[in-house]
């Protein structure tokens, strides 16, 4: 009888994760893309309508017989908070079941080990949710650690601290691993994520799983050697990828600029920033080409640089492809799903994977 419970589990994950994913489909489409018998979808669908997690959505246009039901997910069944941390910001996002960004929030935020630290982070996260009516539909709350302070203060940040300031399950997620989390699994079996934030992380899943690494840092790429002897990177080498494709590489001459401004300048023709740009774009280029011989995968491109390069892909593209002489195409590179706040999705994300992996 366990055993038909758990099959019967599986099976309904597998057709909330395909609705999900496709955001409108039919009854007949699950069956056949599924390889489902009609009677199963039948079934576990009208199950998942009697508890309001997938609703009925109109229908589709009749080809001669009854018009068939058009189901999507039903977006406000359950939440998950999202929270990114950084040096000097912290950014929270409420996920819906679509997982769509139904509200988010970003400000500046020194982090610290002080307990204090703690507290107000979990008043910030309790002020962002004071509208949410139902707050029993918030199933935990995933937060996004940089590598640079995951590393340096791993057991303060991971202290019953945080986790006790909060009222929710808590779960912590490094943010190059959470970022890549945020992209759809069921896509990217196998696919390199470049996070191109103030610092370069990455991360990396094969058949569908993130991989870790014997030592928990697999996808370091901001400290591979890209000149050597070259900038100095935070870490102490010098030459690393994160000294020159970072976001921080495009506005650290000039302190007082955002990577926003210095991307209006890209698009004004500013002589000087658009050099800059192309530069970084080449340094960009060497590190995805050797990616690409590394890994012979799809490369996601995105941090908050990332989010930029959707417009800037031809120019990308001709300069990776002048340094890989056995392709003569790009398709393997891909724009991030969330522009914004990636790590933060993905943080919460796990919260409702995990919710629909056990319906």
């Amino acid at each position: 009888m366990a055993g038909r419970n758990e099959k019967k589990n599986i099976t309904k994950s597998k057709i909330v994760n395909y609705i999900i994913n496709n955001k409108i489909t039919s009854k007949a489409e699950l069956a056949q893309n599924l390889s489902l018998s009609m009677p199963t979808v039948l079934s576990n669908v009208n199950e998942l309508i009697d508890r309001n997690m997938v609703i009925e959505i109109g229908e589709y246009e009749s080809t001669g017989g009854r018009k068939a039901k058009r189901i999507g997910i039903n977006p406000a069944y359950k939440y998950a908070v999202g929270v990114v941390i950084t040096a000097n910001h912290l950014g929270i996002v409420l996920l819906n079941m679509q997982y769509e960004i139904e509200k988010t929030i970003r400000m500046r935020l020194k982090f610290s080990t002080e307990t204090s630290y703690c507290l107000k982070v979990a008043e910030m996260v309790e002020d962002f949710l004071k509208d949410v009516e139902d707050r029993e539909k918030i199933l935990g709350i995933g937060i996004s650690i940089p590598g640079i302070i995951d590393q340096a203060n791993r057991m303060v940040v991971k202290s019953h601290a945080l986790e006790q300031a909060f009222s929710y399950p808590v779960y912590f997620a490094n943010d190059a691993n959470a970022a890549m989390m945020a992209e759809d699994m069921h896509e990217y079996q196998d696919a390199v994520y470049l996070s191109l934030n103030n610092t370069l992380g990455g991360a990396f899943c094969i058949n569908g799983k993130l991989v870790a690494g014997q030592n928990q840092k697999a996808g370091e790429f901001g400290h591979m050697i890209l000149v050597p002897g070259g900038k100095k990177c935070y870490c102490g080498k010098a030459g690393c990828a994160d000294a020159y494709c970072a976001a921080s590489a495009l506005t650290d001459e000039e302190q007082e600029m955002t990577l926003e401004q210095f991307m209006e300048k890209v698009e004004q023709k500013n002589t000087k920033t658009v050099e800059k740009w192309n530069q970084y774009l080449d340094n960009l280029a060497i590190l995805i080409s050797n990616l690409r011989m590394a890994y012979d995968t799809d490369i996601i491109l995105g941090g908050e640089v990332g989010g930029y390069l959707s417009e800037y892909m031809i120019p990308l593209g001709e300069k990776v492809m002048a340094y890989n002489g056995f392709e003569h195409d790009v398709r393997y590179l891909k724009n991030c799903s969330y522009k914004r706040e990636a790590s933060a999705v993905g943080a919460a994300k796990h919260f409702l994977s995990e919710y629909i992996q056990h319906l």
